[in-house]
């Protein structure tokens, strides 16, 4: 039946054209056929959806932020120039089509809205989506801005934000305002959907900043409220408008990916299936809500129905390639969680030569999932270890002129390759598995986390007996150290986790190379005192790190880390108001 429904809707699709339809696309109509082209969207059928929105897109304003959000998402996801380009050129026209719907003002009124920001309540209901659109689009634009190599994209973008962040504002106070004679009309619904959408989302986003961030922010005029976020986007979400996607997409993202890489590691995952619960009945073999199906299962420990759902999800369809890019980074890391390295190395293989998102991330992850291969493997497979190292620096991206920090990290590493004395990285594999935060998701499977904790044991035993140390061993001892800790504390041996992060600590002056071990060593030994209830040692700890430690590898990182399990302490820096946290 649903086939024979798609069918039908394909035939139509087929005998569009601008001609053909009503010369007149009012608001109702226009958020109707915009739900069409996201259902549409959610089925796999991109260009379907892209043609439906096609030949309203420069007389709609929802056709319009439609059709360069696709294009937007399209590039975000390939980084190749001419999609880029095209979505840059796309968002463009379409603040221009927003721009003609948006209530005209005189100067003197545009000069006392840029003093008083006071939103005007007197706007049509027309007027007031287009605010809304309107955000949304330069948000998109300061996004695609922030990826041009320069300082001044970088300010570019930061001034849209700031933009975009006030319209919202304005649009929330709007619907507060039309709240009762508004909520009655169809259209409402999907107004407030998106002052939902675009509050929470920057309010929880702005959250997760270290507080010194945040203070400057708040200056700027932000906020960044994570209850005040988290509410908006679930009010969103359980709405029934064109956003609640959005909103709903928003929240599995900082559930199922933020928290885990930036945060304490454990995501909301109960809440993130019964959001994707209505969507799972209603686009079973859509490839997005496949793709979250199957990081839910990852990040609960079950690796074998997660590698079952991602390949359904690149089996759903071949239009959009960079969703299987998606799937092999998260079948690459699913394999390397059983230490698969085999299958592993496969999927890095494939993002090697497919993906163009982070070339430096994906060769180093090749070369050190080989790293963990016996050598007579390595060479069966025509692999040269050292080669493939040596390619990383050649690779590394900046965006907005710096470096990511993850590719910043991986070329250090990789360096040792290039020195005048070279030596082999210990355990590259499992150091970039503690980068990504995979400690916390192994650690669901006590028998494979034991696994590892063997392959640790055997990595220090060879060092041990090296009688020819190379002036990497004590780096080498401390990221084996390290590692054994986290494995150790998730297997609940606290005692001797403890000695093998103060081994780290302690080993300070003798690390040459790898600045990143010992404050992250401090911050796994503060999660160790959280975790047997010392809470004022675990925030001294924490506290120490940023006060103590600068300049070291993945510092943003750890300072994320840092401020969400703070968060979780009731400490008080992490907790007050920005205009209130001690400096």
């Amino acid at each position: 039946m649903e086939m024979d429904k798609d069918k039908s809707q394909q035939v139509d699709l087929d005998e569009m054209s601008e001609d053909s339809m009503s010369p007149d696309m009012n608001l109702e109509a226009a958020l109707k056929e915009c739900c069409t082209a996201l259902n549409l969207f959610l089925n796999n059928r991109f260009s379907d959806s892209l043609a439906l929105l096609k030949p309203w897109k420069s007389h709609s304003m929802y056709h319009a932020m439609g059709y360069s959000s696709i294009l937007v998402m399209q590039a975000g996801m390939t980084f190749e120039p001419k999609d880029m380009n095209a979505a840059m050129a796309s968002l463009g026209e379409s603040l221009q089509t927003c721009q003609r719907f948006r209530k005209k003002t005189g100067i003197v009124e545009t000069l006392t809205s840029l003093w008083s920001r006071q939103p005007a309540d007197n706007l049509t209901e027309e007027e007031m989506h287009a605010e809304l659109c309107y955000a949304e689009i330069l948000l998109q634009k300061a996004f695609l801005t922030f990826l041009d190599e320069s300082i001044i994209g970088f300010i570019k973008g930061g001034m849209r934000i700031r933009n975009s962040y006030q319209i919202f504002k304005d649009c929330q106070a709007l619907a507060n305002v039309t709240e009762d004679m508004e909520k009655q009309r169809s259209m409402y619904v999907h107004f407030k959907g998106g002052v939902n959408m675009g509050i929470g989302s920057f309010n929880l986003m702005l959250s997760l900043l270290p507080s010194k961030v945040l203070r400057l922010m708040e200056f700027l005029g932000f906020s960044g409220d994570r209850e005040i976020g988290l509410s908006e986007l679930r009010e969103g979400a359980a709405g029934n408008s064109l956003r609640s996607i959005l909103s709903t997409l928003t929240l599995l993202m900082f559930h199922l990916y933020i928290t885990v890489i930036l945060g304490t590691g454990e995501g909301n995952l109960t809440e993130s299936e019964a959001l994707l619960e209505p969507y799972m009945e209603k686009f079973p073999n859509g490839a997005l809500i496949l793709f979250y199906t199957a990081r839910i299962a990852l990040l609960r420990g079950n690796f074998t129905f997660a590698q079952e759902k991602f390949l359904a999800c690149i089996a759903a369809q071949e239009e959009w390639r960079q969703i299987h890019h998606l799937c092999y980074w998260e079948l690459m890391w699913a394999y390397s969680f059983e230490q698969n390295w085999r299958e592993a190395y496969r999927y890095a293989d494939l993002l090697c030569k497919e993906s163009k998102w982070s070339q430096a991330t994906y060769t180093f992850q090749k070369a050190a999932i080989l790293s963990m291969m016996p050598e007579e493997e390595v060479i069966e497979l025509g692999e040269n270890v050292g080669e493939i190292f040596r390619q990383v620096e050649g690779l590394r991206l900046r965006i907005a002129g710096k470096s990511i920090p993850t590719e910043k990290f991986a070329a250090s590493k990789a360096r040792r390759y290039s020195s005048s004395t070279p030596g082999k990285l210990v355990v590259p594999a499992l150091e970039m598995m503690y980068v990504w935060n995979g400690f916390s998701v192994v650690g669901k499977r006590p028998a494979l986390t034991k696994n590892i904790l063997t392959t640790l044991e055997k990595a220090e035993e060879q060092l041990n007996d090296d009688q020819n140390p190379s002036v990497y061993h004590v780096d080498d001892q401390c990221v084996v150290q390290l590692l054994k800790g986290l494995c150790l504390r998730q297997l609940g041996h606290l005692e001797q986790a403890e000695l093998c992060f103060n081994h780290v600590i302690s080993s300070e002056n003798n690390i040459k190379h790898d600045n990143y071990l010992v404050p992250f060593s401090m911050y796994e030994l503060g999660l160790l005192h959280k975790q047997k209830g010392d809470f004022n040692t675990a925030i001294t700890t924490m506290e120490n790190i940023k006060t103590n430690h600068k300049d070291y590898n993945m510092e943003s990182r750890l300072h994320f880390r840092i401020h969400a399990t703070l968060n979780t302490m009731g400490s008080f820096s992490a907790k007050c108001p920005p205009s209130r946290t001690p400096a």
